[in-house]
Order: C-alpha cells, then structure tokens, then sequence
C-alpha cells in the first residue's frame, strides 16, 4: 500500500496552490485563494473515481484521514463509498425524528387504547419537540438535543414532560428495530443532564362523600348534567360515561359493559345499575345519536369540559373524576367491602395478572349491592353505612 500520512497536521493552510497527496488516495486541493478541499481517489471495478470529503475550512486533516479510511474498507469490500453515502443520506432524510415517531405510532396503535387517537399521543411531541428537532435525522439525536427540547417544561409541565420523554424513548427505539444507528441511551442521558423534577403530584379535587347528596339533588337533566349524574353513581371515568354506548347496557340484567376501548386499562368493564343509574339512562334517551347515549349536537360525546362546566356553574371547585375518590372513600369508611371488591368498583386491578388468572370472578353481584346502597344514600334514600357484606 502507498504510504499515509505525508501531509503535516498543520501545514495544509500553509501549502500552495496545487495538488497535495497525503497517501492511500487522500489528497488536499489547494486553491490560489488559500482555500481547498479534501478529495478521495479510488478505483472499483476498473473505473477511477474522485469522492469530495468536504473543505479544509471544515474539515481537518484528522477527519479528512477517518473518512479516507472509512471509504477505503468499502473498495476492498467492493463497494462504492460515494454510492454508500449517497444511499445513507438519503436513509436519513427519510428517517427523520418525527416520520420515526409516526412511524412508531402506527406500529403500537394496537397496544393503544383507542389505538392510540394520533393527536392525542403525538401531542407532547407536537408541541414541544417536533417544532426543534423534528426534521433532523433521527440517528443524529442526541441527549443535549433531548434536554434542549424539554428544559422548558420539565419543572412546570412535569407530567407532559414526562410522557415527551417516554415517546422519544419509543421513537429511538423503533428506529432502532428499523435497524438505524441511533443511541437508545439518549433518553436516559438526558434525564441526567435535566435532573430530578421538581413537581408535586396534584390529585383531582374531590367532593366529600357527605356532601354528595346535596349537590346530587341541585343537578338538572341536561345532558351534561345526567351524564355527571351516572358518573357519580358508577363511579366511572368520565371519559367512559361520556362513550356510553345503548348496545352496551343489559336493561334487563341492569349491567352496562364497558368496551376495552372505553377504558383505561385497556380491558373490558362490566358496571352494575342500580335503580337510580338506569332512571337517569332513560332520562338521557332523548339525546342519544348514532348509539351515543350523551352525545352533543355533532352526534358526538360531549366533551369533558361540558361536564366540568356544571360544576363550575354551581361554584365548585371539583372535577368529574374526584367523585370517584368521592365513592372510594365512602366504601372505605362506611362499608366493610374487601379490598379487592371496593377497587373493582372504581374498575381497579389490585392483584398481580396470576392472581386475576385464577380468580376469574369481578364479585359483580357484590358491586351491585354496593353501588344500589351508594345511589341510595345519593338520593337521600337510605342511610351512610351499609350492613355488612358476606364476604367471598
């Protein structure tokens, strides 16, 4: 082989116009101005070639050499290495950040619960990252990119902070699968160069169980108000009551099955009705569109902040979801459900997936004792504490 490395690492600027080899088909052009750039010269299947490696201005010796190097394990494999780049740049172009995000979307969308809504899990990216590093390839990502990226919410907006962070792990690691040179420790990097967040957890406010009968009596029938209305007494997301479904509900068995869709774990719900939530399911009847029981005049559900509304009208500060903690905390004190039965209503999983495995029962019949005993006291039919259960 030729000899390398004849250049001096500081004599390139210095050299006079012309052409000046280095070795192993590295050579510097040098230009009258000063100026010059760094060629490759190689020769594959029979045909000799020039490769432009970029301007002294730019590019070092140092790199200048790597490159060389790098390019000439390609012609011993037999390979074009401005073919090479050329394919490579074009992988890159393609496999943007945000076109591997939405690629990784599709791919778990059915893991996803509503496969994913697009808007709604590409939202943390859409708003804080894509805007920066969306167009750069996604093998070029970095921590510092990352960091860069959420410094300015990490603190404020920890939760959307967070689930940013998640996707752009999900993302390097798709592009991983897809067989990208990305660094899959970025994400964990980046933590350490932002630190721990600074954030207190804020549960949703909640109303009291003992006031819960009061405030049930002031609400109206509009369909905002009986959907608040079954949300107290399922003890329901709202997000699930606002989907309710006619197919859904077994007047005759008094059961409303939530779809897995419906759900935030992912899994089928089966809710027991009492007398009250079935009287306020006819009452909502007139609103019904295409199978949606509260359904706004786009024949769509009613959005959360048309529930959230009522409450603010009567001057509350709670929230659709604290009645849940509402029913959770009534069963705690006032009833001795076990554990297991009381975390069912609330369609809780408090046991391992083994222990679910084999017990094979949601003590429905349990549920609805409990629930019928709930609207009860919420109508100001029957009193706070139940008697006590059978236990299963």
């Amino acid at each position: 082989m030729r000899a390398l490395n004849k250049l001096a690492a500081n004599a390139a600027a210095k050299l006079p116009e012309g052409k000046h080899e280095d070795g192993g088909g590295l050579r510097l052009v040098k230009r009258a101005d000063g100026g010059g750039f760094w060629v490759f010269r190689f020769t594959l299947h029979g045909r000799r070639r020039e490769m432009g490696l970029g301007p002294i201005e730019a590019v070092t010796l140092k790199a200048a050499r790597e490159a060389a190097a790098k390019a000439r394990q390609l012609v011993a494999k037999g390979i074009d290495p401005i073919t090479q780049r050329d394919r490579d740049r074009d992988v890159a172009l393609s496999h943007t950040f945000e076109a591997v995000a939405r690629a990784a979307l599709e791919a778990r969308k059915a893991q996803l619960k509503g496969d994913g809504v697009p808007a709604r899990w590409l939202s943390p990216l859409e708003v804080h990252v894509f805007d920066r590093i969306g167009r750069v390839p996604v093998t070029q990502i970095t921590q510092r990119d990352i960091a860069d990226c959420l410094r300015p919410i990490w603190h404020e907006k920890a939760a959307t902070a967070a689930k940013a962070m998640d996707r752009i792990g999900i993302t390097l690691k798709h592009g991983a699968a897809l067989g990208l040179d990305v660094d899959l420790n970025a994400v964990m990097k980046a933590r350490a160069l932002l630190g721990a967040q600074r954030h207190e957890v804020k549960h949703h406010p909640a109303m009291p169980w003992v006031e819960v009968p009061a405030y049930y009596a002031t609400l109206g029938e509009t369909v905002a108000s009986l959907a608040l209305r079954l949300t107290i007494l399922t003890g329901a997301r709202s997000g699930s009551i606002r989907a309710m479904r006619l197919q859904d509900i077994d007047f005759d068995a008094k059961v409303w099955t939530a779809p897995a869709e419906a759900m935030k774990a992912g899994r089928e719900w089966r809710c027991p009705l009492s007398d009250e939530a079935l009287r306020v399911i006819q009452l909502a009847m007139p609103f019904e569109r295409g199978g949606i029981l509260f359904a706004g005049t786009k024949g769509k559900p009613i959005s959360d902040m048309t529930m959230n509304a009522v409450l603010r009208r009567a001057g509350r500060d709670e929230r659709p979801h604290g009645f849940r903690t509402s029913l959770r905390v009534w069963l705690a004190e006032c009833t001795d459900a076990p554990h297991e039965v009381a975390e069912l209503c609330l369609a809780h999983e408090s046991d391992s997936t083994v222990v679910r495995a084999y017990r094979r029962t949601d003590y429905l019949e349990q549920r609805a004792a409990l629930l019928q005993r709930w609207a009860d006291l919420v109508t100001g039919k029957g009193a706070a504490v139940v008697l006590p259960m059978v236990r299963a």
